[in-house]
């Protein structure tokens, strides 16, 4: 009969490695709740400022809860994961932190505190209100190699892929290269943009319920999933868009044009307008077929936006 376990926040690692030992041992049907720390190992507080980012200790990002050992996962499998639920904390934030994420120019360290407390959207600046839709960021089994690796970037073994989509409801296929599998979950968003532009989502402490699974013998080469289809927004979305010949330039320009929009209509700061984008704008790669440039949109759902709140 299908267990319930649970793994307590006190249980976590850093590092993917075949050579972790598991936290539990649990049989293809099982649910497993974890209780995830949040990214920062608590580093970020509801009380920190924008000075506590300079003093971040890089060797304490992504707090990995697990490792869980499925019974009966060889290499070539895939790890079947059903999000069943997943639990924002009532508090969270965002950031900027300069050199990171993809416009580099924004120099200061910026601090945004969020109250999660609604449970159904996260109140901005100038009447503006973010849906959270939460989710897990890391999903990842035990890479085949010998060693400790990082849990950023992501590979073939999943992990950091932040995959805005996964909420519950989703399904997320991992293949397998070691016995068990070794899976580990962290990294929990209260809400995200595709594309998490200014390298933070509306970070937070949660809790996440999923359910595990094997198909045999599927030997899938990188993580595959299936999610659920979005309502589109009542309002409609507004859309900016990137033309250049490099790809990431593209990203940029597209970027930097939603900036502009948003600090124009909404009176937004630079960094306010970032940091919404990170947290609620899509990229998309509309067009790579016109040689020799590529067209990237940023787009923003009008439902977040007070009606007749814009300038």
């Amino acid at each position: 009969m299908p267990r319930l376990n649970v793994i307590k926040r006190k249980t976590f690692h850093y590092k993917w490695s075949r050579h972790h030992k598991p936290a539990l041992y649990v049989r293809p049907g099982d649910k497993v709740t974890f209780e995830v720390n949040e990214v920062m190992s608590w580093m970020i507080t509801k009380e920190s400022t924008a000075e506590d980012l300079t003093k971040l200790d890089p060797e304490k990002f992504y707090p990995l809860a697990g490792p869980v050992y499925v019974e009966g996962a060889k290499p070539g499998d895939a790890l079947v994961v059903d999000i069943q639920n997943v639990k924002a904390a009532d508090w969270g934030w965002s950031a900027i932190l300069p050199g990171l994420g993809v416009l580099t120019d924004f120099d200061r360290p910026f601090l945004w505190k969020w109250n999660l407390a609604n449970g159904r959207y996260a109140s901005f600046t100038k009447g503006i209100k973010v849906p959270m839709r939460p989710f897990c960021g890391v999903h990842g089994v035990a890479p085949p190699e010998d060693g400790y690796f990082e849990v950023m970037p992501p590979g073939k073994h999943g992990g950091n892929m932040d995959v805005r989509h996964l909420v519950a409801g989703s399904r997320v296929k991992l293949p397998v290269w070691v016995d068990g599998a070794l899976f580990s979950t962290a990294d929990v968003h209260a809400s995200q943009g595709d594309g998490e532009v200014c390298v933070t989502a509306i970070e937070c402490p949660g809790e996440v319920t999923l359910r595990f699974d094997l198909e045999k013998n599927a030997k899938i080469r990188s993580p595959h999933y299936w999610i659920r289809g979005d309502s589109r927004p009542r309002r409609g979305y507004y859309g900016t868009t990137g033309i250049a010949p490099d790809l990431m330039e593209a990203t940029r320009l597209s970027v930097r044009n939603m900036i502009d929009r948003l600090q124009k209509e909404y009176d937004l700061s630079p960094e306010e307008a970032y940091i919404l984008c990170s947290v609620a704008a899509d990229l998309r790669i509309h067009e790579v077929v016109d040689k020799p440039n590529w067209v990237v949109g940023t787009t923003i759902s009008m439902d977040l936006f007070p009606r007749g709140g814009s300038r």
